[in-house]
């Protein structure tokens, strides 16, 4: 994967070259940032980088066979480990190495895509994805072995904060005190959810979200955009790629979500002292908890950004608002009832119902719990 091909991210390009360059490359790196920021397309090239011994600040110089290896991602050098569970192939102790076809496809048609995408990707979406201790075994096998071109290997644990903890212990010795020439990039979206022990082993690179114009100048190149239409698409897409192009093509699960959250918030509104409402809200919490977890999941983290938004238009930080529903419901109206004395709670409380539905709790009582909650913040005085 060339450099020239990644969006924006300069700064952290001209970092990852300049360290092979002068030869100081942390042997354990950790990469922060949403898949839409193109923390994995600057792995990978990062990783080509290094084994291809390019130059120049582009992969180009080395060796023309490695180079086409890497377009591929069949170089012998380079190790993939990224979240996996059983499925209709794949009956029981999933590793990456299982899914490695379908990893190249995905990684071709989508290289900013997300992490649900990729589970459904592989037919596990309504399951959670993780990266196990049969992985990390699978890891430490990998990396005993000789660098095939005598150089560099390069380990890519992509959603890093999706390894167990049984998987993240049996990796930490080996992070710690890798072979010769063994480079661990950690790719992860969330770096609190990652165990200190093996966090504190990593130099961090933060990837900010990409900028309106490097996001508009991509849509126009790749997707031959409308320049005004791109740069509408790239303001709303809040610095992520991925979501530039699901808005672009109408394909995302935004739309879903944004009749699921009016449904629940309109009834909210009317539940106080409304029996009908109540039996409505639970009715709500029933269709949303016969969905996947992950969509679960990320519906409550939709949840959050929306009512985020409406505090900033609360605020006057018209500028900061980029969320523009798609039905007729009028964000303006709705922003006076999220202020500054029920935010933190209502964020508080979506926030540990996605965590306990990770911890796979009962999704029907933690999303009608929250419902009932939510009726009475909505209706706190500012």
């Amino acid at each position: 994967m060339q450099f020239s091909d990644i969006i924006g991210q300069e700064f952290i390009k001209n970092h990852l070259t300049t360290s092979v360059d002068r030869n100081r490359v942390a042997h354990a790196q950790l990469f922060v940032g949403k898949a839409g920021s193109g923390v994995l397309p600057m792995a990978i090239a990062f990783a080509q980088y290094l084994i291809c011994n390019n130059s120049q600040g582009e992969n180009q110089g080395g060796p023309a066979a490695c180079n086409v290896k890497f377009n591929h991602l069949s170089h012998p050098d380079l190790h993939f480990a990224f979240p996996v569970a059983t499925n209709e192939t794949v009956k029981k102790h999933p590793v990456s190495n299982h899914f490695l076809k379908e990893w190249g496809d995905f990684v071709a048609k989508k290289p900013y895509g997300s992490l649900f995408e990729w589970h459904q990707h592989i037919g596990i979406e309504k399951k959670q994805g993780q990266i196990g201790v049969d992985e990390a075994l699978d890891v430490v096998k990998s990396l005993s072995l000789k660098s095939y071109e005598g150089g560099y290997k390069v380990m890519i644990i992509w959603m890093a904060e999706k390894m167990n903890t049984a998987g993240a212990n049996k990796l930490l010795k080996l992070i710690e005190e890798p072979p010769e020439r063994t480079v661990f990039i950690l790719i992860a979206e969330d770096a609190d959810r990652i165990i200190d022990t093996i966090k504190s082993r990593c130099q961090l690179l933060q990837f900010p979200a990409l900028g309106e114009a490097a996001l508009q100048n991509a849509l126009i190149k790749n997707k031959d955009c409308d320049p005004a239409l791109a740069k509408k698409l790239a303001h709303q897409a809040n610095g992520d790629y991925n979501k530039a192009l699901h808005l672009l093509q109408h394909d995302g699960e935004d739309d879903d979500f944004e009749l699921w959250f009016i449904a629940w918030v309109r009834t909210a509104f009317k539940a106080k002292g409304n029996k009908k409402s109540i039996l409505d809200l639970i009715s709500w919490s029933e269709q949303i908890a016969g969905m996947g977890r992950e969509t679960q999941k990320n519906f409550l983290d939709y949840c959050v950004d929306f009512f985020r938004q409406a505090l900033l238009l609360n605020y006057k930080a018209e500028t900061l608002v980029y969320l523009q529903p798609q039905t007729q419901f009028d964000l303006s109206k709705f922003a006076p009832f999220v202020h500054g004395n029920n935010i933190e709670a209502i964020v508080t409380e979506l926030q540990d119902a996605a965590y306990h539905i990770e911890r796979n709790g009962n999704a029907k009582i933690i999303l009608t719990d929250l419902s009932i909650k939510l009726t009475r913040l909505l209706h706190r005085k500012a």
